[in-house]
């Protein structure tokens, strides 16, 4: 799993880790980045990257996952210094699975991190990677994009425990929440939570992704604080997720 900052893990797949460990999966995230830019709590930039640090060790802990921290500093990153980051991992790994961020995330760290992947996979394919699964984070996939659903049931306490790990974070992560509630009411899975993805071939993802940030980014919206403007970021950027779609298939 392919964390652009620390908490990204849990918004994105935290309930999905949990059903791949409880599978006898062996689970590692790799958070890419330190997350210093964090404005959360009033730290200066160096306290607040220990701080991130410390707290994806703890929520890594608690999901029972092995935690691989290359803790990039925070803005300015190119996508191939995050190519040369991952390539390693990778190939010491040997994932038959990788959940990474998504196209339709425009936060650059996002584009970034998934942007460098792309191209650490396209330079040295992994053997047993079956999929690619992009996640969702502020940003949602939609059900234009979702092709895979995955009900938290009883895993949904074990990754919100996860999630509290992240006290500089909470009141964003409270969105994400709200999200995989969306996500459960929509495919009518009853009052709980579950997460989406798309998944794609290693070839689709490493297709779609350009080494700059896109201009047509600016197109989507992230959830809010407020519960009542979230229909913004669900119909912001149709055209373009069908145009994504379509260059999956």
């Amino acid at each position: 799993m392919v964390a652009p900052h620390p908490d990204d893990e849990v918004a994105g797949c935290g309930g999905a880790m949990v059903l791949h460990r409880e599978q006898g999966d062996v689970v590692v995230v790799c958070f890419v980045t330190d997350g210093r830019r964090s404005r959360a709590v009033g730290l200066s930039p160096d306290e607040m990257a220990a701080r991130r640090r410390a707290e994806a060790e703890s929520a890594s802990r608690a999901l029972g996952v092995e935690a691989v921290w290359l803790g990039l500093p925070e803005g300015g990153r190119d996508v191939a210094e995050v190519e040369d980051a991952l390539l390693p991992i990778l190939s010491d790994h040997r994932p038959q699975v990788v959940y990474a961020p998504s196209l339709v995330d425009y936060h650059p760290e996002h584009w970034r991190a998934a942007a460098g992947l792309a191209a650490a996979l396209g330079r040295k394919p992994i053997e047993m990677l079956s999929c690619v699964r992009a996640y969702q984070v502020q940003v949602p996939l939609t059900p234009m994009l979702t092709s895979l659903v995955a009900p938290l049931s009883g895993a949904a306490v074990e990754a919100r425990r996860a999630a509290e790990s992240y006290v500089t974070q909470l009141p964003s992560l409270e969105r994400c929440w709200r999200m995989k509630r969306y996500v459960a009411a929509y495919h009518r899975l009853g009052a709980g939570e579950a997460e989406a993805f798309w998944e794609l071939s290693p070839t689709s993802y490493c297709g779609l992704h350009p080494v700059t940030l896109p201009a047509t980014a600016e197109a989507f919206q992230g959830v809010w604080h407020l519960p009542f403007k979230d229909p913004i970021a669900y119909t912001s950027g149709l055209d373009r997720r069908r145009r994504l779609r379509e260059l999956s298939t």
